[in-house]
């Protein structure tokens, strides 16, 4: 863990409120996918935690969408600009041991899945790519994530791809995997670990300081209680009670 000072290479709209910013730096206490940083805003006190999107040696880049005050002012940051960022925080997907990998991301849980996707294929493996949006006009990235891997895309309505949502296309198809990635909002990881326990699931949850200090975060699991931002955010599916 450390705090650096990143510059901005850029900062663009995706699609609707979906923004990807890639920042230049010093990225060495990065070590795995699914880990998270903290960005210190101009005006704001508590950082922000935002998941790894994807990284490299000099840069690292988050795909993060407009929620509140904190990610609509993220936006206005331009190139040039410098954010001094914690990298290296949280427990992130160590176990790429799976022969049949599938990653699941619902909405912006897609987030951490790309540059997982990537380290697969780096070990000759293209895993399947499960992504869950509402509807036609908050799918996007699809293109960018079928560079490394097969791609199968729901929507809540039906507008594209499969009508329904990553749990259910589990059900009603046969995908098979050994173990499953996943990131997404809450209802979704509760059904899928209902589904199945053989995989990992990245949490969300409010945090404090973002280091296991103040206990904001903490949940509940089989194993006693224990803080996202620590010993998270990926959890085995079969540890955490949703």
């Amino acid at each position: 863990m450390n705090a650096v000072d990143l510059k901005v290479l850029e900062n663009k709209q995706i699609n609707n409120d979906i923004y990807l910013i890639k920042l230049e730096g010093d990225t060495s206490e990065i070590k795995n996918s699914g880990e998270f940083a903290e960005l210190k805003l101009d005006n704001y006190y508590l950082r922000r935690p935002l998941s790894i999107h994807d990284y490299d040696s000099k840069t690292v880049s988050f795909l993060y969408k407009v929620l509140g005050h904190g990610t609509r002012d993220l936006t206005r940051y331009k190139k040039g600009d410098v954010i001094n960022t914690i990298l290296g925080l949280g427990n992130g997907f160590n176990d790429l041991n799976a022969i049949s990998p599938l990653l699941i991301g619902g909405g912006i849980g897609m987030a951490p899945l790309l540059n997982l996707a990537k380290r697969f294929n780096e070990k000759n493996i293209r895993p399947n790519i499960l992504l869950g949006f509402k509807n036609i006009n908050e799918v996007c990235y699809v293109e960018e994530f079928k560079k490394y891997g097969d791609v199968y895309v729901t929507t809540d309505d039906g507008s594209f791809g499969y009508c329904g949502n990553p749990v259910s296309f589990l059900q009603n198809n046969n995908l098979k995997f050994d173990k499953y990635y996943a990131c997404g909002p809450l209802v979704m990881l509760k059904y899928l670990t209902k589904y199945s326990t053989l995989g990992y699931v990245s949490l969300e949850a409010r945090m404090g300081c973002g280091i296991g200090a103040c206990m904001g975060c903490s949940i509940e699991t089989k194993n006693g209680i224990k803080r996202v931002c620590k010993e998270g955010p990926v959890f085995d599916a079969d540890e955490v009670n949703l």
